[in-house]
């Protein structure tokens, strides 16, 4: 129970960092953070509970990272499922606790979006439903590259937080102006059943496209890992 325990709290922490940034401090008057500031909100969420509960549950905190991890041989079958539960869990208490928060200020409406992931008319950048389903996963696939790299017993030791969370930015600030960039099913659902309507209506592009993503990611790492012990 500890793992499913620090899954949905990293995962609630990822939703109410990153998530939080963009809905809270994104557009303040004069000092807002914006697309940087957000995109480091993201993988300073993952950094810190990486070193905080990665001896834990490994730190998932992201539905595609445990069906990727699985995919990989890292990650055993039967645990992919509760650990989905618990980070979509964790990500709905999360996007509750952000909308108690926002919904404090005057004026405050999910129909400017409270950070939900979109196509076509609601994507930040009015991308189309091909770019947002090549951008997800291509991103994710990427991501699984980097995590499941950082983490194999041949790369140095106790960096892995680092370059994921890095990674995370970095993809962070590529792909917001065309999805608001999900790349987790979790973080995904946790906003977008506060908002309903449209965004519960393309939510399946964010669970489908990401997982895509990392089953490619640990497909192309086992052949890269496989070929770089057989030489």
């Amino acid at each position: 129970m500890n793992k499913y325990g620090a899954e949905f709290l990293g995962t609630f922490w990822l939703v109410l960092g990153g998530c939080g940034s963009a809905v809270l401090a994104a557009a303040f008057p004069q000092v807002g953070i914006g697309l940087l500031g957000v995109s480091l909100a993201f993988g300073l969420t993952v950094l810190t509970m990486a070193f905080a509960i990665g001896h834990i549950s490994g730190c998932h905190l992201n539905p595609a990272v445990s069906v990727g991890l699985w995919a990989g041989g890292r990650f055993p079958g039967s645990q992919v499922l509760p650990y989905i539960v618990a980070q979509v869990i964790g990500a709905i208490v999360a996007g509750g606790v952000l909308y108690l928060i926002a919904s404090g200020k005057t004026g405050f409406d999910t129909s400017a979006g409270f950070a939900s992931n979109g196509y076509g008319a609601h994507s930040p950048g009015g991308y189309s439903l091909l770019s947002a389903l090549v951008c997800e996963v291509v991103m994710t696939m990427m991501f699984l590259l980097v995590i499941l790299g950082s983490t194999d017993k041949r790369a140095p030791q106790g960096f892995a937080p680092i370059a994921i969370g890095l990674c995370l930015t970095l993809i962070h600030l590529i792909s917001i102006p065309v999805t608001n960039t999900s790349v987790n099913p979790a973080r995904s659902t946790g906003v977008a059943l506060f908002v309903g309507g449209w965004a519960i209506q393309q939510l399946w592009l964010f669970w489908i496209a990401p997982i895509i993503g990392a089953v490619l990611g640990a497909a192309i790492y086992r052949f890269l890992g496989h070929s770089s012990v057989s030489e």
